[in-house]
């Protein structure tokens, strides 16, 4: 890929904004990351920059966000004509331990249209094997989409 993935990351926790932005330095894929606070500023992000050449490629979107939470994001991006073709990775850490509950809302997340999901964890290196997996994994998908095409 020549040019960068244009990534968003939609996190309003500063520690957890400076580690995803450090695992993301430390991949061999090259990137611009832009960062927003809450669900407010991220949709006028997103409304004010769609469309341009830099528009964003991958959205990493924390599930609580003050303002806006993510899911209320996620299902205004799906049905925004503009904004729907967008991946959106689901980023969160803030789960109970059950298993069941976990699985009920990524099925949920997946339906209203999240292209994957991603627990923080709390070990830098694992932080960025998710995300440098994750970002394969949608560079691969979109690669096929345009040899479909």
């Amino acid at each position: 890929m020549n040019s960068p993935l244009n990534i968003l990351l939609a996190e309003d926790d500063l520690d957890d904004q400076v580690f995803f932005e450090k695992a993301l330095f430390e991949l061999p894929i090259s990137t611009r990351l832009t960062t927003v606070r809450d669900g407010e500023q991220l949709m006028e992000y997103l409304s004010a920059n769609s469309g341009n050449a830099n528009s964003t490629d991958i959205l990493f979107l924390d599930l609580s966000m003050p303002c806006k939470t993510g899911v209320e994001c996620l299902v205004e991006i799906k049905e925004n004509a503009k904004f729907n073709k967008l991946q959106v990775v689901m980023f969160t850490c803030s789960f109970t331990s059950c298993i069941h509950f976990e699985q009920h809302l990524i099925n949920t997340l997946e339906r209203i249209g999240a292209d994957g999901f991603i627990r923080k964890p709390e070990s830098f290196n694992q932080l960025k094997n998710l995300i440098e997996t994750t970002l394969n994994r949608i560079v691969e998908k979109n690669i096929i989409h345009q040899q479909n095409k």
